[in-house]
């Protein structure tokens, strides 16, 4: 299982207690070995700036709580120059995507990380970036020989 960045969307899915979601995060955790999630800092101001307009003291709390466990990753230059790149072949397409899309995108593809979205048809168009939608209901994992067959979810 390849490391994953979670995208504004999955967030705040997770954040708002969806079971679907729930059930990928404890698999990712549990079964994939990695100690904490991984979002952009694009999402955490996403996330932020609209507790912030809400004036969610609570949430906002909540939230920080929640984000001092994970992996914040950074924009870098590569990453910006990656997003610039992606910019300019799609926007030769005729197909245009949002700043913080793009940049979310080009930290994925700078680091290696597999973008966790709700959001394939919007992200699929970006060359480079691998995706995954854990807003899909898990299928069981099949059983090795001798095993028995579990739900895993």
């Amino acid at each position: 299982m390849n490391e994953c960045l979670i995208d504004t969307d999955i967030l705040t899915f997770y954040m708002r207690g969806d079971e679907i979601v729930r059930s990928h995060v404890e698999r990712y955790l549990f079964v994939g070995n990695f100690d904490q999630l991984t979002i952009s800092e694009i999402s955490y101001y996403e996330i932020r700036a609209g507790l912030e307009y809400k004036k969610a003291k609570k949430q906002i709390q909540l939230f920080e709580d929640f984000a001092q466990n994970c992996k914040v990753v950074k924009l870098s230059k590569r990453s910006l120059d990656i997003s610039a790149v992606r910019y300019r072949k799609l926007r030769k397409k005729g197909i245009e995507i949002g700043t913080p899309d793009l940049l979310i995108a080009g930290i994925a593809i700078d680091n290696g990380l597999t973008l966790v979205t709700n959001n394939l048809t919007h992200y699929e168009t970006i060359e480079g970036l691998t995706l995954a939608n854990w807003r899909k209901k898990l299928k069981p994992r099949p059983a090795k020989k001798g095993e028995a067959q579990t739900d895993h979810r």
